[in-house]
């Protein structure tokens, strides 16, 4: 049998034990090895390696010992309990083998969870576990977890109150991490809220989605985009105490004024632009980038980011001029600009 859209997501969540076996193949190792992980744990509940409940086969050791598969499937455990035989890794060319276990597994042995990588439709495992009555493919492509899936992994983190704004900013970080990653962050979510019953917030999110300025520099950002130019001194003193290079700091300015240029610059306003980054930008950072946006405008915008550029190939040329001064000459000139008139 092979589940396709949204049944697999659910039937790995909570697969049939009266089921022989399950494929779950794709090109994404660590998303193979979270469903992987998933299934086998609810297929086995807890405390399944320490009772001896689970068994890893190296799916390439049964091209040298085909029979481990069988003596494993029929082997009865001390502890009581479901039982699973885990085949990771598993090469097309040991396909005979997972076939002769499934058609001697009966009802009370091992159920057999089999992992692959990328499958193609003339793949003899495929064809198998497809084309099997009782067995079960599921193929993990590179989708970001659905609703459904966030949902659950809160529950699991201990989470249940997921408002509509914050279930959106998920959705949206879903897009932009990895599944591992995103995993980690809910987690970490789930220990922020520990003993906590109030609604998930979109700031709580934003909080424990993964930095990528430092805050120094974001907040000389910031300030040359409000037209703070008070602030810009003591701020630059601290980003050239810390060691950082000018070009890195004309970077991050480029890519913060290339996401107000975007903002503004969408159809659907500053807000919706902004969660169309990758990564996308959260809570009250997304509220204040979506304010510089609209007050700078699109044409304004685009004259920063000419003179950032500008700023950029001086810094990387062969001019003795001092970098950082050249630097902090060119957010000063930042902060006037929105001032001026459109």
């Amino acid at each position: 049998m092979n589940l396709k859209g949204g049944e697999i997501a659910r039937y790995l969540a909570r697969p049939d034990p009266a089921r022989p076996a399950l494929l779950i193949w794709g090109g994404d190792a660590m998303r193979v090895a979270l469903k992987r992980a998933e299934a086998v744990a609810s297929l086995t509940g807890p405390d399944a390696e320490q009772e001896m409940r689970l068994t890893r086969i190296a799916g390439a050791d049964l091209r040298k010992d085909p029979a481990a598969l069988m003596d494993a499937i029929k082997e009865v455990g001390f502890f009581p309990g479901p039982r699973v035989v885990l085949v990771e890794d598993t090469p097309d060319t040991v396909a005979e083998t997972v076939a002769a276990a499934l058609s001697e597994w009966r009802a009370g042995d091992a159920v057999m969870v089999v992992t692959a990588g990328a499958l193609g439709k003339s793949s003899a495992l495929r064809k198998l576990f497809e084309g099997h009555r009782e067995a079960v493919a599921a193929a993990i492509y590179d989708e970001p977890p659905g609703e459904d899936e966030i949902i659950r992994w809160l529950t699991d983190a201990g989470v249940r109150e997921v408002p509509r704004d914050a279930m959106r900013d998920l959705a949206a970080l879903a897009r932009a991490l990895d599944p591992g990653d995103l995993r980690q962050v809910i987690e970490k979510i789930g220990l922020y809220k520990y003993g906590d019953p109030s609604p998930l917030t979109p700031e709580e999110v934003a909080l424990m989605a993964p930095a990528t300025i430092e805050a120094d520099l974001d907040a000389a950002i910031h300030a040359a985009a409000e037209g703070k130019t008070a602030d810009l001194g003591l701020l630059m003193r601290r980003i050239e105490g810390q060691g950082i290079n000018p070009v890195t700091l004309c970077i991050a300015a480029q890519r913060h004024f290339r996401a107000l240029h975007a903002a503004a610059s969408d159809p659907g306003g500053p807000v919706a632009g902004l969660m169309r980054q990758r990564p996308p930008v959260f809570g009250p950072r997304r509220d204040r980038m979506a304010r510089q946006a609209q007050g700078w405008g699109a044409m304004k915008l685009e004259e920063a980011l000419h003179h950032l550029i500008d700023t950029d190939l001086s810094l990387r040329s062969s001019s003795r001029a001092p970098q950082m001064a050249l630097m902090e000459r060119a957010l000063i000139r930042l902060s006037h600009m929105p001032g001026r008139g459109r």
